[in-house]
């Protein structure tokens, strides 16, 4: 669903490698709860329909936001804090809040929000638009594309703006997980 919005460009992914890893991880571990015989392949074919179609949202060369992570409850979630720093990052969208403090976020103008809220609070924005990108996406599934290189998105093969790359959205979001579950998000506005 948040890859759906983002696409309807109600706001702009960022993520980083390390959220990317994590995330291929627990999407794998959730297809092999499933009994997936190819769960390994899936995720990383996932992964890969991510990247291609949101091509803008890697974030690199935030290791000099680490410094404001200290002080998380899970070290190893710094980076999820730091890519959304380096982004001017808003809100970090996650359904694991107790490892992401109020007080340590606030300092940094950040705010956590589960990801139920923060879908909530997008849908609300433009309720009209967002039953249109569900409706999209739900089209998809009945009739997925046999493109390779945008087989999650719809895009048909081609980029859906070009070589331009994609207008700027009003909002940022970024991507990474800790454990096999859903993996938090930041979103951020310009």
């Amino acid at each position: 669903m948040l890859l759906t919005l983002a696409e309807a460009e109600f706001f702009r992914l960022r993520w980083s490698a390390t959220i990317l890893d994590e995330t291929q991880k627990a999407i794998e571990k959730i297809l092999a709860d499933k009994d997936v015989a190819d769960a390994t392949v899936r995720a990383s074919r996932a992964r890969a329909s991510m990247e291609a179609a949101f091509e803008e949202a890697t974030v690199v060369d935030f290791d000099q936001f680490l410094s404001a992570c200290e002080g998380l409850p899970d070290e190893n979630d710094a980076h999820v804090v730091a890519s959304a720093l380096k982004t001017q990052a808003a809100v970090i969208v996650t359904d694991n809040l107790r490892d992401f403090p109020e007080e340590l976020l606030r300092r940094s103008n950040l705010e956590a929000r589960s990801a139920d809220a923060f879908i909530a609070d997008t849908i609300a924005l433009d309720t009209g638009r967002a039953v249109a990108a569900v409706r999209r996406m739900r089209e998809r599934f009945r009739k997925p594309e046999k493109n390779r290189r945008y087989p999650s998105f719809g895009y048909g093969g081609k980029r859906p703006y070009g070589n331009r790359g994609r207008p700027k959205a009003p909002h940022s979001l970024a991507l990474g997980s800790k454990e096999a579950t859903y993996p938090p998000w930041s979103a951020a506005t310009p």
